[in-house]
C-alpha cells in the first residue's frame, strides 16, 4: 500500500466517529505508522488538509481526531445543525443548541488540568446541563438587575441568557418525554447528537453519558474561545444539581461531576 493510500485511510477511519484502534488491527498500525513516520505523517495531514481537514491528534486512544476547516465541506454549522435536529423555532433554537453544546463541554472537563489528563472521565447528564445553565443565568440577572457595568466579564453570555430563561425547563409528552421544545429537551438532543458523532457514551441511567477521548481532543480546541471561558469564570459549573448517578468511587470536595478512568481508551 502506497503511503497516499495509507494516508488516505487513516484519514477515512477519522470520519467513522466510533471507530477506535483498540477495535480494530489495521486502524491501530496506521496510527502507530503515523507516530513513528515523519514522512508518513506529513503525507496524512496533506490529505487532510487537501479535503479541508486539519488533524487534531492521533493516539492510541481516540485514534485520528478530525476538525474542519472553515467553509469545508464537512464543516457543521449551526444551521446545519438546526435542519438535522428539526427545530420549531430556528433562530433562537440555534441559540440555546449553542449554549448547551458549550454548557456540555465546561461540565465535562470543568477544570483546565482535566484537558490535559488523557486518563480523565467526565460525567454529564440532561439534569446537570439545564441546571448548570439555569444557574448562570440566575447569576446573570442578578448582575443585570444591578448598576450597568460597560466592562462586563460576560458580555457574550449575557446577550443570549434571557432567551434560554424564557423556555420552559420541561413540558412532558404524551409518552412522559421532555417536549423537543424545552431546555431539557435541547439538551437531551445535544447529548445524542455529540454520542452519535463519537464524543459521549450512554451510561446509567436515561440522559447520562460519560466523555471519549475523542471529545477530550475537541473541547481542547473549544478551550480557547472567548465564551467558553465567560460560562467558567461565573463559578457555577459544577452546578449544585448534580444527580449521584454520575458519579462513580470516591468523592472529594472537587469531584462532584466528574471522575478519573484508568487509560480513558475504553470507549
Amino acid at each position: 500500500m502506497s503511503d497516499a493510500e495509507a494516508a488516505a485511510r487513516l484519514v477515512a477511519f477519522g470520519m467513522r466517529p466510533k471507530a477506535l484502534p483498540g477495535r480494530d488491527p489495521d486502524y491501530a498500525d496506521l496510527v502507530r505508522r503515523y507516530r513513528e513516520d515523519d514522512d508518513y505523517r506529513d503525507t496524512v495531514q496533506r490529505v487532510a488538509s487537501g479535503l479541508g481537514l486539519v488533524v487534531l491528534a492521533v493516539d492510541s486512544a481516540p485514534g485520528i481526531v478530525l476538525a474542519a476547516t472553515e467553509g469545508s465541506v464537512f464543516e457543521i454549522r449551526m444551521d446545519s445543525y438546526a435542519r438535522r435536529t428539526a427545530l420549531a423555532n430556528r433562530q433562537a433554537d440555534k441559540v440555546l443548541h449553542g449554549i448547551a453544546h458549550l454548557a456540555v463541554a465546561a461540565l465535562a472537563f470543568p477544570r483546565p488540568d482535566d484537558l490535559g489528563d488523557d486518563s480523565y472521565v467526565g460525567r454529564v447528564s440532561v439534569e446537570l446541563v439545564d441546571g448548570a445553565v439555569r444557574e448562570a443565568c440566575r447569576v446573570l440577572d442578578e448582575r443585570a438587575a444591578g448598576p450597568a457595568d460597560p466592562e462586563s466579564d460576560a458580555p457574550q453570555l449575557e446577550e443570549v441568557w434571557r432567551v434560554w430563561q424564557r423556555r420552559p425547563e420541561a413540558t412532558a409528552t404524551k409518552d412522559g418525554r421532555a417536549g423537543e421544545s424545552t431546555t431539557r429537551g435541547i439538551v437531551g438532543k445535544a447529548l445524542r447528537f455529540l454520542a452519535d458523532q463519537g464524543f459521549l457514551v450512554p451510561v446509567g441511567a436515561e440522559g447520562a453519558y460519560r466523555t471519549t477521548p475523542r471529545y477530550q481532543v475537541q473541547v481542547r480546541e473549544l478551550a480557547a474561545q472567548r465564551t467558553f471561558d465567560e460560562l467558567l469564570s461565573l463559578n457555577v459549573l459544577p452546578a449544585g444539581s448534580a444527580t449521584p448517578s454520575l458519579v462513580s468511587g470516591d468523592r472529594g470536595p472537587d469531584d462532584d461531576n466528574h471522575s478519573r478512568a484508568g487509560g480513558g481508551a475504553d470507549v
